[in-house]
């Protein structure tokens, strides 16, 4: 039996864990050869292929993506997962602080796709998934600047999607709502009661797990989903389309 991505190459930053983790091995189980780039090794032991390197620097970053082309050969799927989360204020934010986090958050989904798409084209064919955000459409106070660096990930898909379309190659975005991750966990512990307010809020009565977001971004990447490009998919369970409680 075949699998989703049979034959596929998968590279996967920020997956040591959580989200980009489940996203790896999924991707496996489905056929592909996969990477994943992080600053730190996999929480646990995978399939793939595991590089250390911070993607914002340009020679770690190139290093990282020639020994995945070395070792597994072009790769046919991105997965930009890489990102971090900050609670900045917008007066006393620095310029350092600010190009620090869109390096990460934003920039590095750019240079990364940069990497892979000269062999991408080359072959007519690949596909990028950007994991965005909730926040890329709906925020809340005290997330400055993330909303930003989402929002602009979201309208990088769509003007990439369109540069790339004619090669064969497309370009989407996932927008998850809350899920069950560390961060989440460690937010809920630090706030008493606010997991009950949270889960109040959602439709469907609870926050999603990282293998739920794993099955839209391999669904992406995949032939199944050969006519869409240049879109924004919100996996969130309900929550994002809820008009209050």
């Amino acid at each position: 039996m075949t699998g989703a991505l049979d034959g596929a190459v998968v590279a996967v930053t920020g997956g040591a864990r959580g989200i980009g983790a489940a996203i790896a091995d999924l991707a496996a189980a489905q056929g592909a050869r996969v990477a994943v780039i992080d600053l730190t090794k996999p929480e646990q032991q995978t399939d793939a292929m595991a590089l250390q390197a911070d993607i914002t620097n340009p020679a770690e970053r190139s290093g990282a993506f020639s020994a995945i082309a070395a070792e597994l050969g072009a790769v046919s799927v991105l997965v930009n997962n890489a990102g971090r989360n900050v609670y900045l204020d917008p007066v006393t934010m620095t310029d350092d602080d600010w190009d620090d986090f869109i390096a990460i958050d934003l920039k590095s989904s750019w240079a990364c796709a940069k990497e892979v798409l000269p062999a991408m084209k080359q072959a007519r064919a690949g596909a990028i998934v950007n994991v965005a955000s909730l926040h890329s459409s709906l925020t809340t106070k005290g997330m400055f600047p993330y909303a930003a660096a989402k929002s602009g990930l979201v309208g990088l898909t769509r003007s990439l999607a369109l540069e790339v379309a004619e090669f064969g190659i497309r370009v989407n975005a996932v927008s998850p709502g809350y899920v069950r991750t560390v961060q989440v966990d460690d937010y809920f512990a630090s706030t008493p009661g606010i997991e009950t307010e949270v889960l109040d809020v959602h439709p469907l009565g609870r926050i999603g797990v990282p293998a739920e977001i794993a099955q839209v971004v391999c669904f992406l990447a995949s032939d199944a989903a050969s006519y869409v490009t240049g879109a924004n998919w919100a996996v969130d369970g309900g929550f994002g389309v809820r008009f209050s409680r």
